[in-house]
Protein backbone atom coordinates (compact mmCIF):
# COMPACT_ATOMS: atom_id res chain seq x y z
CA UNK A 1 0.00 0.00 0.00
CA UNK A 2 1.42 3.68 -1.26
CA UNK A 3 0.86 6.38 1.14
CA UNK A 4 -0.39 9.35 -0.67
CA UNK A 5 -0.11 12.12 2.15
CA UNK A 6 1.65 15.33 1.06
CA UNK A 7 1.58 14.74 -2.47
CA UNK A 8 -0.38 17.68 -2.92
CA UNK A 9 2.08 20.55 -4.71
CA UNK A 10 2.71 23.60 -2.66
CA UNK A 11 1.27 25.71 -5.67
CA UNK A 12 -1.62 23.81 -5.15
CA UNK A 13 -2.00 24.61 -1.79
CA UNK A 14 -1.00 28.31 -1.93
CA UNK A 15 -3.92 28.56 -4.67
CA UNK A 16 -6.63 27.30 -2.56
CA UNK A 17 -5.47 29.28 0.09
CA UNK A 18 -5.68 31.72 -1.74
CA UNK A 19 -9.22 31.37 -2.78
CA UNK A 20 -10.76 30.82 0.41
CA UNK A 21 -9.46 33.76 1.61
CA UNK A 22 -10.92 35.70 -1.52
CA UNK A 23 -14.16 33.90 -0.53
CA UNK A 24 -14.21 35.24 2.73
CA UNK A 25 -13.39 38.52 1.84
CA UNK A 26 -16.01 38.12 -0.72
CA UNK A 27 -18.14 37.41 1.74
CA UNK A 28 -16.90 40.27 4.72
CA UNK A 29 -18.27 42.88 1.69
CA UNK A 30 -21.57 41.16 1.23
CA UNK A 31 -22.46 41.29 4.64
CA UNK A 32 -21.47 44.92 5.09
CA UNK A 33 -23.70 46.05 2.29
CA UNK A 34 -26.07 43.61 3.13
CA UNK A 35 -26.39 45.30 6.71
CA UNK A 36 -25.90 48.63 5.35
CA UNK A 37 -29.32 48.27 3.24
CA UNK A 38 -30.94 46.82 6.08
CA UNK A 39 -29.58 49.48 8.03
CA UNK A 40 -31.14 52.92 5.83
CA UNK A 41 -34.48 50.19 5.25
CA UNK A 42 -34.99 49.29 9.31
CA UNK A 43 -36.83 52.66 10.16
CA UNK A 44 -39.05 52.42 6.71
CA UNK A 45 -40.14 48.88 7.52
CA UNK A 46 -41.01 49.71 11.41
CA UNK A 47 -42.82 52.69 10.30
CA UNK A 48 -44.60 49.92 7.18
CA UNK A 49 -45.54 47.40 10.37
CA UNK A 50 -46.58 50.28 12.66
CA UNK A 51 -49.36 51.36 10.03
CA UNK A 52 -50.48 47.48 9.50
CA UNK A 53 -51.18 48.00 12.77
CA UNK A 54 -53.24 50.20 13.10
CA UNK A 55 -55.11 49.55 10.41
CA UNK A 56 -55.83 46.49 11.47
CA UNK A 57 -56.91 48.06 15.29
CA UNK A 58 -59.26 50.69 13.12
CA UNK A 59 -60.77 47.67 11.22
CA UNK A 60 -59.53 49.53 8.20
CA UNK A 61 -57.87 45.97 6.76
Amino acid sequence: MTDTRGSLAVETLLKLVLVLVAILLIIEVMQAIVGTIVGLLQPLLMLAILGLIVLWLLDQL
